[in-house]
């Protein structure tokens, strides 16, 4: 089942804010912070394209069964 369009948006939103914080973090805070919320972002692009790429078995899988 695929991510809702109101949690996709939300994760997109996220995620760019995120990135925001990213950039205010490179230049002021310990190396760590950007380290940080750069997992963060990449744990949450993961999580839309992998979400994607489930459905895409989950139907390959269905179309198996069905024939």
């Amino acid at each position: 089942m695929a991510l809702s369009k109101s949690v996709l948006e939300s994760l997109k939103d996220s995620e760019s804010s995120l990135r925001n914080a990213l950039a205010f973090s490179a230049r002021s805070e310990r190396p760590f912070v950007a380290k940080t919320i750069a997992t963060m972002i990449a744990e949450l692009d993961s999580l839309i394209h992998i979400d994607s790429l489930m459905d895409t078995m989950e139907h390959s899988l269905e179309d198996t069964n069905n024939e």
